[in-house]
């Protein structure tokens, strides 16, 4: 599998790059993800970033971002942890 895929409308992401973003291990990501425990958003460029995608994984108090072309690569990666603090509304909010 390629390390971010496309297929029919559907976006494929290796637990091991999501994993590493929010800081735990694979296995985990997993487990937290079956529990409901890390959610996701997709949203898809407009404009001038027509092609591009933003992917936001949320868990607890941690986000990870991804933003790829239409190819899967990757353009652009980032991560907040607010540490003891709870992820604010605004981190969730498209485009925060």
């Amino acid at each position: 599998m390629k390390p971010i895929a496309f297929d029919d409308g559907a976006v494929e992401v290796d637990a091991a790059i999501v994993a590493a973003g929010l800081g735990m291990a694979p296995a985990l990501l997993m487990e937290q993800l079956r529990e409901g425990k890390i959610t996701s958003r997709c949203e898809h460029g407009i404009d001038a970033d027509r092609g591009r995608c933003r992917l936001t994984f949320f868990a607890g108090n941690r986000r990870f971002r991804l933003i790829v072309d239409e190819n899967g690569k990757i353009i652009q990666r980032s991560a907040i942890d607010y540490g003891e603090m709870p992820l604010p509304a605004s981190a969730r909010s498209p485009g925060g």
